[in-house]
């Protein structure tokens, strides 16, 4: 059966608490997994999660400050170990190729599994272009070069019983129609309409900027950092960060069906400050401010 889930390893910024640890996170895509940002602590969260390295088919880095990558050496050293046998691809950004080098090699082990590494460059680019997704990613502003990811799932059809009814067509012939994309005079077209596939976004360090309204549009599920209360909006801005509010006007424009907030400062005690400034700025929809270890379903199509 295919699972299309998040999986939250971690959601503290800058340093562990007693109850957040780094960075990580997991999307599984039906038979794929996509790790995003494994921090500091990341392979053990993964085993109380009951995530395998096997699990693993692509690495996603927003950016090399610590808490979004000290996990890299510990992760592909794990799949290095378990010879995990399919494909593993890395994305990160470019300018940081000399910090993933020194990850992936911080100490000595057998190496096992050839890790594809394809960083990403300039305003962002598609990643990706496979039956089952599209990865894009764009680039974001921090003080270090940093950048969002996005997955879109291509746009199926839905087909419509009274529209079958309609034309005579039922049995076999509707599997036939499904494969083939014709039965007779009538085409799959005539029967069915656009289903518009499923989209996920993944932003983490960032000021507001054109980036992170671009992966955010019409996404059923957005990912989002959300590091300081709106009191502390200037410092976000300094810092190269966004409030609670700001995450939650971003998701509110842009459609959003269900907004995770996480990423949040040590500064302070009670999370569910984040979930009532986030509903102050006028967000809707579903709403989860993380925990580690929560499981989020992508949002079952409309």
């Amino acid at each position: 059966m295919s699972v299309r889930e998040f999986v939250v390893l971690g959601t503290a910024s800058q340093v562990p608490t007693r109850h957040r640890n780094h960075n990580g996170y997991l999307l599984r895509w039906d038979a794929e997994g996509i790790l995003f940002d494994p921090g500091e602590g990341t392979q053990r969260q993964m085993l109380r999660a009951g995530v395998a390295a096997h699990d693993l088919n692509r690495i996603c880095v927003t950016h090399f400050h610590g808490d979004h990558s000290l996990g890299l050496a510990g992760v592909i050293q794990r799949i290095n170990l378990d010879r995990v046998p399919h494909p593993v691809t890395a994305h990160y950004p470019a300018s940081g190729q000399r910090f993933f080098d020194r990850l992936r090699y911080s100490t000595a082990y057998r190496e096992t599994v050839g890790i594809t590494e394809e960083p990403v460059g300039g305003e962002g680019a598609v990643l990706a272009d496979t039956p089952a997704y599209r990865l894009e990613a764009r680039r974001l502003s921090h003080p270090v070069e940093s950048y969002g990811y996005r997955l879109v799932e291509p746009d199926g059809r839905r087909i419509l019983p009274e529209r079958l009814a309609a034309h005579g067509i039922a049995g076999p012939d509707v599997g036939r129609l499904q494969r083939e994309g014709r039965t007779g005079d009538v085409t799959l077209e005539d029967v069915s309409e656009v289903r518009r596939g499923q989209r996920v976004a993944f932003v983490m360090d960032t000021r507001l900027c054109d980036g992170v309204t671009e992966l955010a549009e019409g996404c059923d599920l957005l990912v989002i950092e959300s590091t300081f209360l709106d009191e502390d909006r200037r410092l976000a801005s300094d810092h190269g960060h966004l409030t609670a509010g700001q995450a939650a006007r971003v998701a509110r424009d842009g459609g959003v069906r269900h907004l995770v907030l996480t990423h949040f400062s040590q500064r302070y005690g009670d999370p569910e400050e984040f979930a009532r400034q986030a509903r102050a700025a006028g967000f809707e929809g579903e709403l989860t401010v993380a925990r580690d270890l929560d499981r989020v379903p992508v949002p079952k199509r409309l």
